[in-house]
């Protein structure tokens, strides 16, 4: 790796798998110092041993007063990477009151929770990039059977932008990436849980333009330029990486 991210400071929620994890790779062997949060400590435990940087933390990124004293114990940060969340699948009729609530504490309010945080010794130093994953089942897309969590994402998205809004004139960045079906544990796992996951895997590819799934690799990749000085003049962005398949 080339040392993009030298020198900084990031936090990465969502760690624990799929595109979090990859983030917390890439930004290490990019040269960052990474502390990596998920629920689950112990699915993390393996990563200092992959990649020199990495300092997991146990965190539940819907506890408010939690992530206040992660982010605190962290130190200033350069990055902000919220990569947790949830995916409900079905449609309204199919999400209950308790869905609903899950999926926007999850996806959107933890993201409030986690800026919130981290924000205000960004604007005091005056730089940082805050980097929100959000989705193309969002307002970029209609997906079926995302109707909670394609609501949420697009309340991501709308978080973004304000954020950006807000914190332009002090040199902060706030960016929102937007995944198209990534190969990840979660979406295996959803997968297996219907009655034919071969029909599902390929009715998943066969909605992608290129004929494949995205890795959480190339997602990271996204995320790195996001991060990086390379993106200095790019903020309120909403980054799509879905082989087409919102094309």
């Amino acid at each position: 790796m080339s040392g993009r991210l030298a020198g900084k400071r990031a936090f990465v929620t969502g760690a624990g798998q799929g595109i979090g994890r990859a983030v917390a790779l890439a930004f290490a062997q990019e040269g960052a110092s990474v502390v990596a949060a998920s629920r689950t400590l112990s699915k993390m435990q393996d990563l200092p041993g992959l990649t020199p940087g990495i300092t997991p933390v146990g965190l539940d990124v819907t506890d408010a007063p939690a992530v206040a004293a992660a982010i605190a114990d962290a130190g200033p940060l350069d990055i902000l990477v919220n990569a947790a969340g949830w995916v409900h699948n079905g449609t309204l009729l199919d999400c209950t009151p308790e869905d609903w609530a899950r999926s926007f504490d999850q996806n959107v309010t933890s993201m409030f929770h986690t800026i919130r945080a981290a924000l205000p010794a960004m604007l005091e130093r005056g730089r940082g990039s805050i980097i929100n994953v959000a989705s193309v089942a969002s307002s970029i897309a209609g997906v079926p059977n995302r109707a909670a969590y394609g609501a949420s994402k697009a309340a991501v998205i709308g978080l973004t932008k304000a954020v950006a809004r807000d914190a332009v004139a002090a040199g902060v960045r706030c960016n929102a990436l937007c995944p198209g079906t990534t190969a990840s544990p979660s979406l295996e796992e959803r997968i297996q849980a219907t009655g034919d996951p071969g029909a599902t895997r390929r009715q998943f590819i066969a909605r992608q333009p290129m004929g494949r799934l995205g890795t959480v690799e190339e997602m990271a990749a996204a995320a790195v330029y996001l991060a990086s000085d390379e993106s200095a003049f790019t903020t309120g962005t909403v980054l799509v990486v879905d082989g087409g398949q919102t094309m």
